[in-house]
């Protein structure tokens, strides 16, 4: 079911997923990242562009582990690894990189 997210004016699954993507921008990340208490940082920011060029190249969202090798290969194995992604999003590093780059829930996430 889809709600409307009054925070933010926009149509939003129920678990806080845009429903539209392309009604994505870093304004709604900050609000999304609010409403979950995440305070955006450079290193948040990183992480949600990365997983957005990735979407955009590949048309598909990747498993935990391939998002994990992925980052290891883009920016080294300090931050292509469990720990330091469960610092910046401790309740799921690949839910909440997609949840606030503004792309669909990743199918391997619960």
């Amino acid at each position: 079911m889809d709600v409307i997210t009054q925070d933010l004016g926009l149509e939003t699954t129920e678990q806080g997923f845009l429903v539209n993507p392309a009604d994505w921008n870093e304004d709604v990340a900050q609000r999304l990242a609010a409403l979950d208490n995440i305070n955006l940082i450079a290193e948040h920011w990183e992480i949600i562009l990365f997983i957005r060029r990735y979407y955009q190249q590949f048309k598909h969202l990747p498993n935990a582990r391939v998002f994990t090798k992925a980052i290891a290969k883009e920016f080294g194995e300090t931050k292509g690894n469990s720990r330091y992604l469960h610092k910046l999003f401790p309740d799921g590093p690949l839910k909440y990189a997609c949840k606030l780059a503004g792309l669909p829930k990743p199918p391997t996430c619960l």
